[in-house]
């Protein structure tokens, strides 16, 4: 029978397969006392065989997706499935007390798992029990004869179905069979979202009941353009989406016509149109997609898909690789973001209440000076190969700025000396923080830029967590309260000579374009994939129209007005 559903619109595209669940299965069993020994030790023995074979086709598929190095976790994995010692407390511990297979593989793995997690002071170690975990739950699946989904054993086109997705599941998936996603929970700012739209899978988020609703294997409809979930649709309704599909694809190909065009508005006026990336893999896009500069580089991602923290050469052939691709325009690179929702397993973060307003960002920077330090010398080195310019994220206060521009300075200093040759780096911050918003002419006296970050900006301002789909409806980007802090920062920029880029979302949504035009923002970067809309979305604008749209939008009273306003405005 016919669903219909809605969630949040996070990735654009229209996708029709069949749903993959993934969801974890119920892993549950009954100690009991067995008879045959031989027979419980065999089923330990095909259990350890069935998972070996599953990590290998894992591995080899991180291989193809991610590359050899973010493979190495399944190597160790394979590890333990053929450790003796390990296969050996099983069937002993079958042996001597007569229980069954499952019971045993728990006590003996817990047991491993308590051992490690107490070594406190060895980080390596402590990384082993998230190992034995993970191969234990792939064991229990095959001794409980129940599936245990991947998303990298997917071998056919599929609707991904779950709860949530981590940034490293989307980062596994496969575009060749991953047509769509569709979660439970999840807002279009989440890390999982973004990561989406850079590949260009059609995402819809947030609906509270996808794991309910959908059932594995029954055909799904998921429109990333408007939020609506169509599951076992009709023959009919099937047509409409195939054809609403077809005239999306339609579309973005004439969008890539501009791909080499300059981004200008109906009167001329150009605006800068750039990308934001996590890695130098994501350049393919940025450069398919014909961005004039990267506005966003994620340094965090370095830190979370190694399991070490980067060494400074690591970094410098990193951010040297995505300088040269783009052959002089500019690359704007934000130091390390790590905390809120952004963790290391080899570097444990204090627990905190509100992470997302604790420990993170400049605040570890400037605390663990010496990590801080490592990246901002890499980051000197590689400024000789092109445009490179620095960003610090999460500032509150001056001082911090000032703080930060220090170590800079005295990191550059000691280069200098040293013989080494780099380029001239303009130094900025993000403003994400309303304190900064507001206190922006003051900031605007002593930055080379600003760029605006407006997934958390919009998140601190109207005190609502961008992950959380109970407060979703707060998350409203043409708030005029919104609108007036980032016309207040693009003033203050403007005032005293200085650039004005916006790296969040907001950049790339198609009813805050016309108000940033009208605002004068200079630098629009968001997933390459937005580009070439924009691109297009842009040539259509003239600017003192927008301008006077933009001046009703700040004196509106809600985000409804103000869509209702740009819809009226921009046909």
């Amino acid at each position: 029978m016919t669903k219909n559903f809605k969630g949040i619109a996070a990735s654009n595209g229209v996708a029709i397969a069949k749903a993959y669940l993934l969801v974890d299965p119920e892993l549950s069993f009954e100690k009991t006392v067995i008879k045959d020994v031989t027979a419980e030790q065999a089923r330990v023995d095909d259990a350890l065989k069935a998972s070996s074979k599953d990590v290998e086709i894992i591995k080899t598929k991180a291989e193809q997706n991610l590359g050899a190095d973010e493979a190495q976790v399944f190597e160790a994995h394979l590890m333990i499935l053929s450790d003796p010692e390990m296969s050996g407390a099983f069937k002993q511990k079958i042996a001597d007390e007569k229980v069954n297979a499952e019971q045993a593989v728990k006590e003996v793995t817990d047991t491993y798992v308590s051992m490690f997690e107490a070594m406190t002071d060895n980080a390596y170690m402590q990384e082993r029990a998230a190992d034995i975990r993970d191969v234990t739950k792939r064991v229990m699946s095959h001794l409980l004869n129940v599936s245990l989904p991947n998303p990298a054993l997917i071998n056919e086109p599929v609707i991904l179905v779950s709860k949530d997705l981590t940034p490293s599941d989307t980062a596994q998936l496969d575009r060749q069979f991953v047509k769509g996603i569709l979660t439970d929970m999840g807002g279009r700012t989440a890390h999982a979202s973004i990561m989406a739209r850079t590949l260009e899978i059609p995402a819809v988020v947030g609906t509270d009941v996808a794991t309910k609703e959908v059932a594995s294997g029954v055909t799904v409809i998921v429109d990333g353009l408007t939020g609506d979930v169509i599951v076992d649709p009709s023959a009919e309704t099937l047509a409409i989406y195939e054809q609403k599909a077809t005239d999306y694809l339609a579309q973005r190909a004439e969008w890539a016509l501009l791909k080499d065009q300059q981004s200008v508005s109906a009167d001329g006026k150009h605006f800068t149109v750039g990308a934001n990336i996590g890695a130098p893999k994501d350049m393919a896009a940025v450069l398919n997609n014909g961005a004039e500069g990267v506005g966003l580089y994620r340094t965090e991602f370095l830190y979370m898909e190694s399991d070490h923290l980067p060494t400074e050469d690591e970094q410098f052939e990193a951010y040297k690789s995505v300088v040269e691709q783009m052959d002089g325009k500019p690359v704007t690179v934000r130091t390390m973001d790590i905390g809120g929702d952004k963790h290391l397993d080899y570097w444990k973060l204090p627990e905190e209440e509100n992470p997302f307003l604790g420990y993170r960002a400049i605040r570890i920077s400037l605390d663990q000076t010496d990590i801080f330090r490592t990246q901002l010398r890499a980051l000197i080195r590689a400024s000789a190969f092109g445009d490179l310019w620095i960003m610090f994220p999460m500032i509150a206060t001056l001082a911090e700025f000032r703080d930060a521009k220090k170590i800079y300075l005295d990191e550059r200093a000691k280069l200098e000396a040293a013989g080494v040759v780099m380029g001239d780096i303009k130094l900025g911050i993000m403003i994400e923080i309303p304190a900064a918003a507001v206190l922006a002419d003051k900031f605007a006296k002593e930055v080379d830029f600003f760029s605006i970050g407006t997934n958390d900006l919009i998140a601190y301002t109207m005190a609502a967590d961008r992950g959380n789909d109970r407060v979703a409806y707060l998350y409203q980007p043409y708030n005029p309260s919104i609108l007036r802090l980032i016309n207040n920062v693009i003033k203050a920029a403007h005032d005293e000579g200085k650039f004005v880029a916006m790296c969040g979302e907001m950049a790339g949504d198609p009813i805050a374009v016309p108000l940033l035009v009208g605002m004068g923002l200079d630098e629009f970067s968001m997933s390459a994939p937005s580009i070439l809309q924009t691109r297009s979305l842009m040539k259509k604008l003239n600017t003192a129209d927008m301008k006077l749209l933009a001046e009703k939008a700040l004196d509106a009273e809600t985000n409804d007005e103000v869509i209702a306003l740009v819809e009226a405005t921009v046909k």
